[in-house]
């Protein structure tokens, strides 16, 4: 693999030759999987304001002497919208069904904002599958210093939800990803019209923002207990890198990290925000890339 190779920057959603996708029957609904490459695994879950095409940059390389896997989450992008199932343990059961109908034993996890807390989970749930772990700008609901990112005026949208909230965002999706993309971002230009107008159309489908609110927003009290008590069992062991953005979470993740893992290590991308693959792709790619061929 050439890690010095500077990742395209694709249109946003077009997925190189070789991926296929495919709806996979999980509980109450399908999940949409998108399967490329061959080689060792390495499973890679994207966050609210993005779906799995947010990974197109990074795919593109991995695919070269890996089996990449890109599912959207739960009730997210071109998955169903079942009402339930949004607790992130749930998922990660889902998730590990997924690999089995895959065929795949173990796989590294790549993962960005609410898919940490899947992948978390996975790693947490079923350790013997999960072989390294990028965990990439977002913390753990319920572990280290959640209570204050609650009190964070930056996360005002974890508890922005119900039927009201739902009318008001309806037609308006790009306003309300806007600023997102714009307060979370070192340079908002970095996420480009394309990028943006791609999310916004996907967030418009019926039922994806009642999804990403009431369902992916709306179980992080419960996760929070389960992941204490996932952690009450012990801490993780496998090798993990944490990954901030410089105007962002930067080398603090790793910290918060430490709470729920013994084998962490920090990276920090400059000039960049909470949007790191959509800010820095090449920067990311490199780091991700060498971690996991270590």
């Amino acid at each position: 693999m050439d890690n010095d190779r500077e990742p395209a920057r694709a249109a946003a959603g077009a997925w190189p030759k070789g991926f296929r996708a495919q709806q996979m029957p999980v509980t109450g609904g399908t999940q949409y999987v998108r399967i490329g490459g061959k080689g060792p695994a390495v499973i890679l879950l994207h966050g609210f304001g993005d779906t799995g095409d947010m990974w197109v940059p990074l795919a593109l390389i991995l695919a070269e002497d890996r089996t990449v896997v890109v599912p959207d989450l739960r009730g997210m992008g071109l998955s169903s919208h079942p009402e339930g199932g949004y607790e992130k343990v749930a998922q990660a059961h889902d998730l590990a069904a997924i690999l089995d109908e895959l065929g795949i034993k173990d796989a590294a996890l790549v993962t960005h904002d609410i898919g940490n807390m899947v992948g978390y989970a996975l790693a947490a749930l079923y350790p013997q599958r999960v072989t390294k772990w990028v965990v990439m700008d977002a913390p753990l609901p319920g572990i280290g210093h959640w209570d204050d990112q609650l009190k964070n005026p930056k996360t005002w949208h974890f508890n922005f939800r119900g039927p009201d909230v739902e009318r008001l965002v309806a037609g308006r999706e790009r306003i309300l990803l806007d600023r997102f993309y714009n307060d979370l971002s070192a340079n908002p230009t970095r996420v480009d019209e394309v990028t943006r107008n791609h999310y916004a159309a996907l967030y418009a489908r019926p039922g994806a923002i009642h999804s990403a609110f009431s369902g992916q927003f709306g179980a992080f009290a419960q996760d929070a207990i389960d992941n204490q008590q996932l952690l009450a069992k012990g801490k993780l062991s496998i090798p993990i890198l944490a990954i901030g953005g410089d105007h962002s979470y930067s080398a603090d993740l790793a910290t918060e990290v430490t709470f729920a893992a013994t084998d962490v290590r920090p990276a920090v991308i400059k000039d960049a925000g909470h949007w790191i693959m959509e800010e820095q792709p090449q920067q990311a790619v490199a780091v991700i890339t060498s971690f996991l061929g270590e």
